[in-house]
């Protein structure tokens, strides 16, 4: 079977993690994620707001280096979750456990514009920050 999804969209808030009782982080935010087309009542973008979980170590960089607003890839699976709310009810909701999480766009000069602090990157998550050059030329 195949379960993969991959999804660009802005951080619709800063990553909040937290620690199971045996101590792994797991990280969740939510991205908003704009749909291909436009509504024909209004002439405007749909968005979707698509919640994803990253555990352990990707759950503590995505901590460090992904703020609201910034621009991210990710890849992962979908998962469907049951459970029951507090008055009983039986609940279930949607969300994409992260394989993979990828910075996209392009650089902030300031991290106030919603862009980690480049200060503070790896050599090789800044290299990876560059912006990619666009001859107009399609690849086949």
């Amino acid at each position: 079977m195949l379960n993969k999804i991959i999804i660009m969209g802005r951080l619709g808030r800063d990553p909040e993690v937290r620690y199971t009782q045996g101590g792994t982080p797991v990280a969740s935010f939510s991205l908003a994620v704009d749909r291909d087309f436009k509504e024909k009542a209004n002439g405007e973008r749909a968005t979707d707001w698509i919640e994803v979980v990253a555990w352990s170590a990707r759950a503590k960089f995505v901590q460090q280096y992904f703020r609201k607003g910034q621009l991210a890839v990710v890849e992962g699976r979908l998962q469907i979750r049951d459970w029951t709310d507090r008055d009983g009810g039986k609940r279930r909701s949607a969300e994409v456990v992260a394989d993979n999480i990828y910075f996209a766009g392009a650089k902030s000069a300031t991290p106030s514009e919603g862009n980690a602090d480049e200060a503070s990157l790896p050599q090789e998550v800044e290299n990876s920050l560059e912006p990619l050059e666009d001859d107009g030329k399609l690849p086949f």
